[in-house]
């Protein structure tokens, strides 16, 4: 049957196309409706329809993979009633992921159809450099556009310099200096965010303020950070969805302290850039840039014109990368191997019923 989605104060509010609509015919069908996850609890979800907000159930196998269970952010088909359920999820376009916190070998979504990750830090501290490409790894991975906003401008001694630091190791990704406190470039912010919108960052980085000012409402908790490290406590304590009064909606999340990638090749690229295109110049295309002659990277850190940190960096994210890797594999080879014992268990057994009945 056709769609009957025409509301324009609906779920198109929250990120609904006509593009969705089309690939949720089968759902229509089956007497489904579309829904935006807000919220995400044990067990439960709240999920945004065209007719408000639901809570809704949905199924948590014996063994869940984490990357596969609703997140803030999912689009996905609800069976309405009096006890709403979550039949499926619709695919994503786009995703963040890092590496489990319980350190399994499963990923972990942090946030679902994305379009802009702003990496929110604050100027009252001191740049970290490492914290700063692993965020952005995250970011290029998840395939949305990463912003970085460097926040607390009216408490910073040196903005240009750490602004000048930050474009070295993002190049290409575009750079604010806000103050909630001045409203410094607020409204640059919010003519760079589009779509959904994600932020990330350590807690105290003021992520929670900078969303307040986007939604121009107090509706996301704050708090005060330690005058002598300028670490904050978990003020925002789980990811949820808030539409913004011009259009799109906002991720807020919790501070994160561990930053494990997974699976993030292809964002460790973009954010090395430039030691990419280096490598391409070597003599030998396995160069390790260690010791091997007509080394590219190693040239250019004997020139001046790369730091060695950044290549240690690269180095340690790469093998931080591959072993996460490695781990999944072995997982998933372990899976495969017990389901196929469980197959020829239970072809035995039934081989064995047909031969007693003979």
């Amino acid at each position: 049957m056709p769609s009957t989605f025409t509301d324009p104060s609906g779920l198109s509010r929250y990120g609904w196309t006509d593009t969705l609509d089309q690939t949720f015919t089968e759902h229509y069908e089956a007497g489904l409706l579309p829904a935006r996850i807000s919220r995400v609890d044990r067990g439960l979800c709240t999920a945004i329809t065209a007719s408000g907000p639901v809570r809704a159930t949905f199924a948590v196998p014996p063994v869940p993979d984490p990357l596969l269970m609703p997140c803030t952010g999912d689009w996905a088909a609800v069976r309405p009633g009096t006890d709403p359920h979550l039949a499926a999820l619709l695919p994503r376009h786009s995703a963040i992921v890092r590496s489990s916190a319980s350190n399994s070998s499963h990923g972990q979504v942090l946030a679902a159809n994305i379009d802009t990750v702003v990496i929110a830090l604050s100027l009252a501290v001191p740049l970290d450099a490492a914290k700063l490409e692993r965020l952005l790894a995250l970011a290029w991975e998840s395939g949305a556009q990463p912003v970085i906003v460097l926040t607390k401008a009216d408490l910073a001694d040196d903005v240009q310099t750490v602004y000048a630091e930050a474009g070295v190791l993002a190049p290409g990704v575009d750079i604010l200096v806000t103050s909630v406190a001045t409203g410094r470039d607020v409204e640059a912010l919010a003519a760079l965010v589009r779509g959904t919108t994600v932020l990330l960052g350590p807690s105290g980085a003021g992520k929670s303020s900078l969303g307040n000012t986007l939604l121009g409402e107090e509706r996301l908790a704050t708090g005060d950070v330690r005058a002598q490290d300028g670490k904050g406590r978990h003020t925002t304590v789980r990811r949820e969805l808030v539409p913004l009064p011009g259009g799109g909606v906002l991720i807020d999340t919790p501070g994160l302290r561990g930053i494990s990638l997974h699976d993030a090749a292809d964002g460790l690229e973009q954010v090395f850039t430039e030691i990419e295109h280096l490598a391409r110049s070597c003599r030998f295309s396995d160069c390790a840039h260690d010791t091997e002659p007509g080394c590219a990277v190693q040239a250019a850190i004997q020139a001046g014109e790369l730091p060695q940190r950044r290549l240690d960096s690269y180095r340690k994210l790469q093998r931080e990368n591959a072993w996460a890797a490695s781990r999944t594999h072995a997982r998933l080879r372990d899976e495969r191997a017990k389901r196929q014992k469980a197959i020829t268990s239970h072809l035995r057994t039934t081989y064995k019923f047909r031969d007693q009945q003979r």
